[in-house]
């Protein structure tokens, strides 16, 4: 059976914390989406919904939130973040 290896990519990440929240500053990207209603906790609760064209996404606290290579935002656990993802120097 053919094997394939996921082609290198950088990409943009914020570890969600809960309560509408990110740890550290709100990037750009994300501001846009929450101020557009495509990403955003009600009244700063839980969950933080991410609507996307395949349907709404939930991100949990500890999650990261990624903005992809066409600009798509997409929550992911934290144990699949480590595995797929290692920090790149800016």
């Amino acid at each position: 059976m053919p094997k394939f290896r996921k082609k290198p990519v950088v990409v943009e990440a914020v570890l969600y914390i809960g309560g509408g929240n990110v740890a550290g500053e709100v990037p750009e990207w994300l501001w846009q989406a929450m101020l557009a209603k495509n990403a955003g906790a009600t009244n700063g609760a839980d969950p933080f919904i991410i609507h996307t064209l395949e349907g709404d996404h939930v991100a949990s606290p500890g999650d990261w939130i990624i903005q992809g290579v066409k600009g798509e935002l997409y929550p992911c656990k934290p144990d699949i973040f480590a595995a797929t993802y290692e920090a790149v120097d800016a």
